[in-house]
């Protein structure tokens, strides 16, 4: 008898890739036999490498050594000696789609994600938008393809709460108990021990669009004020590029309460140990949203030319910590890459630093209580 082995794709950006985490994870929780492998860029290899003992990780450089149609095809023949007997392709982009024929034509069970376009053009459209109806999320996308392949997941398995909680985890309980955290033990001097009574904050206050990015002038205020609100307070800045060097040499330099994380780790597996034990990150619509979410730890997310409701909020978080301005231009993007309409880019610098401030603040108070 074949063993029923599934072959998960998806090659995108970090953000959308650490998504599909709770989703696998209450796959292998509920098909502990069904082996599983995802196949994605090799940054990504973290999020999956222990996620459970059934799923594997398997890395393609697709800009590198499988560039291209024949790097394609010598790609699909390193699959197929694998036997996989189901393809969940949850990417659906020209190259997914190239494999998804290869496979097909193998007679493989083949399902793919869908996008909802219509309603994504519904939903940025200049005039009558439709924001009363969400999207379907992420989230929700990547069960309707495991469903259609003959692996529903029941709502009480999708009880996922942080990368470092032990698998399977007691879903009954996990809401009431501390919140899984990693090891500071395997992070540099200086940051291998929380004092009593200090609170962590991360910032990333960068994305890949402008569309996404607070304004770095109106992002040091928030930061200033809350070194001074909270003087018993660490700020770890995340994010690693030309913008966050300069801007982050500049703040650590005026403001010694912070610290430029990607300067003292050197993995992203250490981030997540660090994340794990801040009490609140603040991110952009950004993949540090989706990998704070990934250790149960809460996010107050600001949002500009994207929109929560477009469904890429993160796993677990809650909207009332998002922050946005209503406009009647927004959403204008699903990615947050189009140019401004208004030329402005109101969405994001009518967002004062006392609206975030005010969501931090009220996280950290929550957090104080729990």
């Amino acid at each position: 008898m074949k063993h029923e082995h599934l072959l998960v794709i998806r090659f995108s950006a970090l953000g959308d890739v650490a998504m599909m985490v709770p989703i696998i994870w209450a796959l292998a929780r509920q098909y502990p036999n069904l082996r599983i492998t995802v196949l994605s860029r090799p940054v990504s290899h973290t999020f999956f490498e222990d996620l459970a003992p059934n799923v594997n990780f398997m890395g393609a450089d697709i800009k590198g050594e499988y560039h291209g149609v024949q790097g394609l095809n010598a790609l699909y023949r390193r699959l197929k000696a694998k036997q996989f007997t189901a393809v969940a392709d949850l990417h659906n982009v020209l190259r997914s789609e190239y494999l998804r024929l290869r496979f097909n034509l193998g007679l493989l069970r083949v399902e793919h994600i869908d996008k909802h376009r219509n309603l994504r053009r519904k939903l940025t459209h200049s005039s009558d938008k439709r924001l009363v109806q969400p999207l379907p999320t992420s989230f929700d996308n990547y069960l309707d393809v495991f469903r259609r392949l003959g692996y529903p997941i029941a709502p009480e398995n999708l009880c996922f709460r942080s990368i470092f909680q032990s698998s399977p985890a007691d879903c009954g309980t996990a809401a009431v108990t501390p919140k899984p955290t990693g090891n500071l033990n395997l992070l540099p001097k200086g940051l291998e021990t929380k004092n009593a009574g200090e609170q962590w904050i991360g910032i990333a206050p960068f994305a890949a669009h402008k569309g996404k990015i607070y304004p770095k002038e109106k992002m040091q205020q928030v930061i200033e004020q809350l070194i001074s609100q909270n003087p018993h307070c660490r700020i770890f800045l995340f994010g690693r590029g030309p913008q966050e060097d300069q801007t982050f040499d500049e703040w650590t330099a005026r403001m010694p309460q912070c610290t430029f994380v990607g300067k003292h780790l050197d993995s992203m597996y250490q981030e997540l140990i660090l994340m794990s034990h801040l009490d609140v990150m603040v991110s952009m619509d950004s993949a540090n949203m989706h990998m704070a979410s990934l250790t149960a730890t809460p996010v107050v997310s600001v949002w500009g030319a994207t929109h929560p409701k477009a469904g890429f909020m993160g796993w677990g978080q809650q909207l009332q910590n998002a922050v946005q301005v209503d406009l009647d231009c927004r959403p204008c993007s699903i990615f947050g890459n189009k140019t401004c309409q208004r030329g402005d880019y109101a969405c994001l610098n009518q967002i004062s630093p006392e609206q975030i401030l005010e969501k931090i603040n009220r996280v950290l108070t929550e957090q104080n209580k729990s």
